[in-house]
């Protein structure tokens, strides 16, 4: 079993713990009691992310999907420990891809670049696997794009 695996599982757990740890308080009036307030970090974060063309931070459900798509295509893409530069990769790849959608070849250039497949894994330099990252970004980290 891989590190991301079980940190995936430890993190789901955490997440499921601190809402058992949030009290009985009911929210209040008009609050559904799952969105964010305003002017919090997170929510300012999510702005600046769309004003630079850029999706929300993907869920939990979501990143993992992802990582796990770069380890089905070759587990030296995402190694345990660089799993957040592999989403934050991903994440400006997004910005590319809703900036020329319909250049694929342009596209698949820049996401091997990104993900420094030319310098760090030159057997992994292809157009071939630089499309699977493409669309693993694509599916998993920014759909609507």
């Amino acid at each position: 079993m891989r590190t991301r695996t079980t940190t995936a599982a430890a993190l789901a757990v955490l997440a499921l713990a601190l809402t058992a740890c949030g009290g009985q308080e009911e929210p209040p009036a008009g609050d559904d009691g799952g969105s964010r307030s305003a002017g919090t970090g997170a929510e300012e974060q999510d702005k600046a992310r769309g004003a630079a063309g850029l999706p929300v931070e993907p869920s939990t459900t979501a990143r993992y999907r992802f990582l796990e798509a770069l380890d089905a295509i070759d587990r030296r893409i995402s190694e345990p420990g660089t799993d957040e530069q592999a989403v934050s990769r991903g994440l400006d790849q997004c910005g590319s891809l809703k900036a020329s959608p319909d250049d694929r070849d342009r596209l698949i250039r820049q996401t091997l670049e990104r993900f420094a497949l030319p310098a760090g894994l030159p057997d992994l330099n292809t157009p071939e696997t630089g499309g699977k990252i493409l669309d693993a970004v694509h599916e998993h980290l920014c759909p609507g794009f």
